[in-house]
């Protein structure tokens, strides 16, 4: 092959540059060294050269390398032969590299520079060469190819051998599923003899010129056992066959390609396509979309080429989707003219949208201590995070489309109301419910003064929660003094207290759930009253003397003999004895071997708010008899008679003595009553003490 008109001008330019390397102008004094040698001191100078100079060698070019040995090995390493030049044996001009010159560092900088333009044009040089010798083995076909079944697919082919090789005829065969002849892979074309496996008898033929180098494959009426991979080998004659290890992979088909965008966002317009393969030039497919009504109208695109040479034909289709699109099957349809074939394909829309809450509970009443279920439900895609939540709390979440909270055993702690929030990437939504726990009251609180001094105004406060609200009510001994309906509270005034205010109050609450009641007592402090029921009596040598006074807090309580100049206060248990039930105190002064007239008995009673005193007045004591200790007859007749006047007294006087639950015959002090006074609540049976007068005391 004649060499064009650039690579001359390489090799002129490196001729040129060899030249004024070798010449005496560019290194005279290296040339003259050199000149002055004996031929075999230049024959040594050179083997020194060649020796100590370490050169890397260039890799041939790869159309001088054998066929499927395109890659050269390289070679490490210093050279110790003489570098080749353009395929001759010539070596290098010894004048250049004279390895008697003393130092390098003496060279001047042309001299370096024309050396590294040398050592960089030599490289060059062999590149521009080897480009001009022509092609190598190699072929070109797409790396995969579809038809529908039933149809035909022509595979495109192209293939290349180095032009030196000049063959006379091309041939070619078409290998299924194996490069190697070796392996005897069934044969799809062969264009020596025409034989070919019975898969493909009637199937197959060329439709390249081999003579080009044009290997176009074109199979027909194509099944399923045809699919595979399709391996081209090129045969010039002799040693020069090739099998290609570029293959295309054919795939029978029978729905066509429906492209869906990776995300489909209700809202956003988006484009579907149909794409089909166009590879038969005896069939040309026609496309019609199925189930897009209501979508958009269809536009057919055409054929268009894809990046390996292959063809497919599209058609587009642009809609702007709703949350009900979602999940609606999209069809297209291949139908071939002139024929019965006729190929669907479908694909689902997935349209990705926001969260709606679709249902929940309205709003719940639950008695306290019944299990109560929250239900939310929600309409999205992807599936949302629900969230049940209250006071912002996080009660419960998952990803779901339905989430249930469940509360055992509600608590009027749990009342209030809860959020379900439902979100996904593309947006959220909320909605509340509201928990009513319905219970009975709780017990009441009182919140106010409980003590008080007689003539202070008094403000009590009655308290409680339920659901619903309850009535209210405060009682003292079965009266009711205040009531509220459907209030949580009650408030209970009492202006200037007096000692009959004094005493247990009740705080009732109740709705239809159930009842509390809370009693608390109102205190009522003032001076001693001493009450009309205070007394003496005497019998036979004994004098006793009653003091009863009402007061808050206790009084103190002593009894004065002014006759005698004698005062006995009650913590004397010797002689007196006092015993208190509720406000009422009375205090029990007994005298013995009293046997001359009674004395007069002034009882006075004292606390913080002040004192009171009182002469206490004698009753007869004519129709009592004095009875010791004797025999057993006297004894009974003795109780049967205390019976009888016991029971006189109460009905008599029970309005005006205090019953006390605490007298027992074990608390009671040696006292004989007259027959005309008892306290009520005394025993009947009791042992007597003597005990010494005052006098003697």
């Amino acid at each position: 092959m004649a060499l064009s008109s650039q690579i001359w001008a390489a090799c002129l330019l490196l001729l040129l540059l060899l030249a004024s390397l070798t010449s005496g102008s560019v290194f005279p004094q290296q040339t003259g060294q050199l000149a002055e040698l004996q031929p075999q001191d230049r024959a040594g100078a050179r083997a020194s050269w060649m020796v100590s100079t370490p050169v890397t060698p260039f890799p041939a070019p790869c159309s001088l390398c054998m066929p499927r040995q395109c890659t050269c090995p390289p070679v490490t390493g210093p050279l110790t032969q003489p570098l080749p030049l353009m395929g001759s044996s010539r070596l290098a001009p010894t004048g250049l590299l004279d390895t008697r010159v003393a130092d390098v560092s003496n060279y001047s900088i042309t001299h370096l520079l024309y050396r590294m333009i040398f050592l960089t044009a030599l490289p060059l040089f062999w590149i521009m060469i080897s480009a001009s010798r022509g092609g190598h083995w190699g072929a070109w076909m797409p790396s995969s190819i579809s038809a529908f079944e039933g149809t035909c697919v022509s595979i495109p082919c192209r293939f290349d051998f180095p032009d030196e090789l000049r063959p006379a005829v091309v041939h070619g065969v078409w290998y299924f599923n194996s490069p190697y002849p070796k392996n005897y892979p069934p044969v799809v074309f062969k264009s020596r003899t025409q034989v070919v496996h019975e898969s493909f008898q009637g199937r197959s033929r060329l439709l390249g010129d081999l003579g080009l180098r044009n290997c176009t494959l074109l199979l027909s009426n194509v099944s399923p056992e045809l699919g595979g991979k399709y391996y081209f080998r090129g045969d010039l004659g002799g040693y020069n066959q090739y099998t290609f290890s570029e293959h295309s992979v054919l795939d029978i088909i029978n729905t066509p390609n429906i492209v869906v965008p990776p995300e489909v966002v209700a809202g956003t317009e988006v484009e579907v396509s149909c794409m089909v393969p166009d590879n038969c030039p005896e069939l040309r497919p026609e496309l019609s979309w199925l189930g897009h009504e209501g979508l958009g109208e269809p536009a057919v695109l055409g054929r268009l080429r894809e990046d390996e040479g292959t063809w497919v034909q599209v058609s587009l289709l642009h809609f702007v989707p709703t949350r009900e699109a979602n999940g609606h099957r999209l069809g297209c349809q291949a139908s071939f003219p002139n024929t019965t074939l006729q190929f669907e394909g479908y694909a689902s829309l997935d349209v990705k949208y926001p969260p709606v809450i679709v249902e929940m509970n309205s709003s719940v009443e639950a008695i306290e201590g019944s299990h109560v279920s929250l239900l939310c439900g929600a309409d999205s895609n992807p599936p949302p995070l629900l969230t049940w939540m209250r006071d912002g709390t996080v009660l419960r979440e998952a990803v779901a489309e339905s989430l249930l909270l469940e509360l055992e055993e509600v608590t009027p702690a749990e009342d209030g109301v809860y959020a379900c929030l439902a979100e996904n990437a593309y947006g959220q939504d909320n909605r509340t419910v509201g928990l009513s726990v319905m219970y009975a009251p709780w017990k009441p609180t009182v919140n106010g003064t409980v003590v008080a001094v007689e003539g202070e105004t008094v403000s009590i406060l009655c308290s409680t929660q339920s659901n619903p609200d309850p009535i209210l009510t405060i009682f003292k001994e079965k009266q009711i003094l205040a009531t509220v309906i459907y209030e949580s509270e009650l408030q209970l005034e009492l202006p200037a207290v007096s000692p009959e205010d004094d005493g247990e109050y009740w705080c009732v609450a109740e709705n239809q759930y159930g009842q509390r009641a809370t009693a608390f007592n109102l205190s009522v402090e003032f001076a001693p009253v001493l009450l009309l029921e205070s007394h003496c009596a005497a019998a036979r040598d004994t004098v006793q003397c009653l003091c009863v006074v009402k007061s808050n807090p206790e009084p103190s309580v002593a009894f004065e003999l002014p006759s005698r100049n004698v005062t006995v206060n009650d913590s004397e248990r010797e002689f007196v004895y006092s015993e208190r039930s509720g406000l009422v105190l009375t205090s029990i002064l007994t005298l013995r071997a009293q046997a001359q007239a009674p004395p007069r008995v002034i009882c006075t009673a004292r606390n913080l708010y002040g004192a009171k005193s009182l002469e206490l007045p004698f009753q007869g004591a004519h129709r009592l008899m004095w009875a010791k200790i004797g025999p057993v007859g006297a004894v009974v007749a003795f109780a049967i008679l205390i019976a009888i006047v016991c029971y006189i007294t109460q009905t008599r006087r029970k309005k005006n003595v205090t019953e006390s639950p605490s007298f027992s015959a074990g608390d009671n002090p040696p006292v004989l009553f007259s027959s005309d006074f008892r306290i009520s609540g005394a025993p009947e049976k009791y042992e007597s003490k003597e005990v010494s007068t005052l006098d003697s005391h």
